[in-house]
Protein backbone atom coordinates (compact mmCIF):
# COMPACT_ATOMS: atom_id res chain seq x y z
CA UNK A 1 0.00 0.00 0.00
CA UNK A 2 1.37 3.41 -0.98
CA UNK A 3 1.09 6.12 1.64
CA UNK A 4 0.18 9.73 0.94
CA UNK A 5 2.58 11.93 2.90
CA UNK A 6 2.41 15.61 3.84
CA UNK A 7 5.77 17.31 4.49
CA UNK A 8 5.52 20.47 6.59
CA UNK A 9 8.64 22.63 6.84
CA UNK A 10 9.32 26.30 6.13
CA UNK A 11 12.46 25.35 4.20
CA UNK A 12 11.78 24.18 0.62
CA UNK A 13 15.28 22.67 0.60
CA UNK A 14 14.51 20.62 3.71
CA UNK A 15 11.19 19.45 2.24
CA UNK A 16 13.07 18.30 -0.87
CA UNK A 17 15.68 16.57 1.28
CA UNK A 18 13.06 14.73 3.36
CA UNK A 19 11.22 13.72 0.18
CA UNK A 20 14.48 12.30 -1.22
CA UNK A 21 15.18 10.43 2.02
CA UNK A 22 11.63 9.03 1.88
CA UNK A 23 12.33 7.74 -1.63
CA UNK A 24 15.63 6.21 -0.51
CA UNK A 25 14.00 4.60 2.54
CA UNK A 26 12.07 2.15 0.36
CA UNK A 27 8.75 3.06 1.97
CA UNK A 28 6.03 2.98 -0.65
CA UNK A 29 4.93 6.59 -1.10
CA UNK A 30 1.96 7.58 -3.23
CA UNK A 31 1.55 11.36 -3.25
CA UNK A 32 4.01 13.60 -1.44
CA UNK A 33 2.28 16.89 -0.61
CA UNK A 34 4.06 19.89 0.90
CA UNK A 35 3.30 22.89 3.09
CA UNK A 36 5.50 25.72 4.39
CA UNK A 37 3.85 26.05 7.81
CA UNK A 38 1.08 24.65 9.98
CA UNK A 39 -1.65 26.84 8.51
CA UNK A 40 -0.81 25.76 4.95
CA UNK A 41 -0.74 22.15 6.19
CA UNK A 42 -4.24 22.44 7.69
CA UNK A 43 -5.48 23.80 4.35
CA UNK A 44 -3.93 20.81 2.54
CA UNK A 45 -5.40 18.34 5.05
CA UNK A 46 -8.90 19.74 4.53
CA UNK A 47 -8.66 19.08 0.78
CA UNK A 48 -6.44 16.00 0.37
CA UNK A 49 -6.29 12.44 1.72
CA UNK A 50 -3.10 12.08 3.76
CA UNK A 51 -1.93 8.95 5.63
CA UNK A 52 0.87 10.57 7.63
CA UNK A 53 2.28 14.04 8.34
CA UNK A 54 5.97 14.83 8.82
CA UNK A 55 6.35 18.23 10.44
CA UNK A 56 9.09 20.52 11.61
CA UNK A 57 8.55 22.53 14.81
CA UNK A 58 10.10 25.95 14.18
CA UNK A 59 8.13 27.64 11.39
CA UNK A 60 6.54 31.08 10.84
CA UNK A 61 2.78 31.75 10.83
CA UNK A 62 1.87 28.51 12.65
CA UNK A 63 4.63 26.40 14.19
CA UNK A 64 4.63 22.62 14.57
CA UNK A 65 3.42 22.74 18.16
CA UNK A 66 0.36 24.84 17.26
CA UNK A 67 -0.22 22.67 14.19
CA UNK A 68 -0.25 19.40 16.18
CA UNK A 69 -2.61 20.98 18.73
CA UNK A 70 -5.00 22.06 15.96
CA UNK A 71 -4.93 18.58 14.38
CA UNK A 72 -5.74 16.90 17.70
CA UNK A 73 -8.61 19.35 18.31
CA UNK A 74 -10.13 18.58 14.88
CA UNK A 75 -12.15 15.38 14.91
CA UNK A 76 -11.60 14.79 11.18
CA UNK A 77 -7.80 15.18 11.48
CA UNK A 78 -6.85 13.69 14.85
CA UNK A 79 -6.54 10.13 13.54
CA UNK A 80 -3.79 11.12 11.05
CA UNK A 81 -0.44 10.24 12.63
CA UNK A 82 2.15 13.00 12.95
CA UNK A 83 5.89 12.39 12.92
CA UNK A 84 7.98 15.35 14.12
CA UNK A 85 11.19 15.94 12.16
CA UNK A 86 13.28 18.53 13.99
CA UNK A 87 16.80 19.60 14.90
CA UNK A 88 15.63 20.07 18.52
CA UNK A 89 16.61 16.85 20.28
CA UNK A 90 16.14 17.96 23.89
CA UNK A 91 14.22 15.48 26.03
CA UNK A 92 11.84 18.26 27.09
CA UNK A 93 10.88 19.07 23.48
CA UNK A 94 10.52 15.42 22.44
CA UNK A 95 8.27 14.70 25.46
CA UNK A 96 6.29 17.88 24.83
CA UNK A 97 5.51 17.01 21.21
CA UNK A 98 4.63 13.39 22.02
CA UNK A 99 2.38 14.57 24.86
CA UNK A 100 0.63 17.00 22.48
CA UNK A 101 -0.23 14.11 20.16
CA UNK A 102 2.69 13.45 17.83
CA UNK A 103 3.17 9.70 17.32
CA UNK A 104 6.92 9.81 16.68
CA UNK A 105 9.98 12.04 16.66
CA UNK A 106 13.08 11.98 14.45
CA UNK A 107 15.96 14.42 14.84
CA UNK A 108 17.74 15.97 11.86
CA UNK A 109 20.01 14.84 10.34
CA UNK A 110 18.78 11.26 9.97
CA UNK A 111 19.36 8.21 7.81
CA UNK A 112 16.74 6.76 5.44
CA UNK A 113 16.59 3.62 7.62
CA UNK A 114 15.82 5.72 10.71
CA UNK A 115 13.01 7.56 8.96
CA UNK A 116 11.56 4.35 7.55
CA UNK A 117 11.66 2.57 10.93
CA UNK A 118 9.93 5.47 12.66
CA UNK A 119 7.32 5.80 9.90
CA UNK A 120 6.58 2.06 9.99
CA UNK A 121 6.13 2.29 13.75
CA UNK A 122 3.86 5.34 13.45
CA UNK A 123 1.82 3.91 10.56
CA UNK A 124 1.59 0.49 12.18
CA UNK A 125 0.31 2.04 15.38
CA UNK A 126 -2.24 4.00 13.37
CA UNK A 127 -3.47 1.08 11.28
CA UNK A 128 -3.58 -1.38 14.18
CA UNK A 129 -5.57 0.90 16.45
Amino acid sequence: MAYNVLLVDDSAAMRSFVRRVLELSGLEVGRCLQAGNGQEALDVLRNEWVDVVLTDINMPTMDGEQFVRRMVEDESLRSIPVLVVSTDKTDRRVRQMLTLGAKGYVTKPFLPETLRAELEKVLGANHDG
